[in-house]
């Protein structure tokens, strides 16, 4: 599978960090079910391996997952001739994830809070709260297909 860069993600490189050590991984995801665990197992190993704590890993997880299952099955709609984009960077203080669909696209403001009374048994939303909820920084492009998800943390002490 190809790995090309857009021009959106060639311009965000310069705010990514310059740590040699930091791990990056490009990947095309088929549009079908379960097609996460083709990046996420090395995502997570990744996470440990620059010393991210479980609680940092269980967030960046929950939240990778759901934009990755969003654009499989919201985005690109299971269709199997669309793919998902997923670029990753991990660094000691900088988790960046970055999915983007194929599909129409959405406005992440019209999504409904979950949260409100009328909305509680509602199936949809929960994903993109979570999302907001667990990272440090979220932002949509503006047609809706793509999400860029960064978790940050102080550098350790020494």
């Amino acid at each position: 599978m190809a790995q090309k860069k857009t021009p959106a993600e060639s311009s965000t490189e310069a705010a990514l960090p310059a740590d040699a050590s930091a791990w990056r991984r490009e990947i095309e995801l088929p549009s079908e079910r379960g097609a996460s665990r083709l990046i996420m197992e090395e995502l997570l190993e990744q996470l440990g391996l620059h010393g991210w704590s479980p609680s940092d890993i269980f967030a960046i997880h929950l939240a990778a997952e759901e934009a990755i299952v969003n654009g499989i099955v919201h985005g690109n709609k299971l269709d199997p001739a669309k793919i998902v984009r997923v670029a990753c960077v991990v660094s000691p203080t900088l988790a960046r994830i970055e999915v983007t669909d194929e599909g129409a696209g959405f406005d992440p403001g019209a999504v409904p809070d979950c949260r409100l009374e009328e909305r509680l048994e509602a199936p949809g939303g929960r994903g993109v709260m979570l999302m907001r909820t667990f990272m440090t920084r979220i932002e949509y492009n503006a047609r809706g297909n793509r999400v860029l998800m960064e978790k940050q943390r102080p550098p350790a002490e020494g």
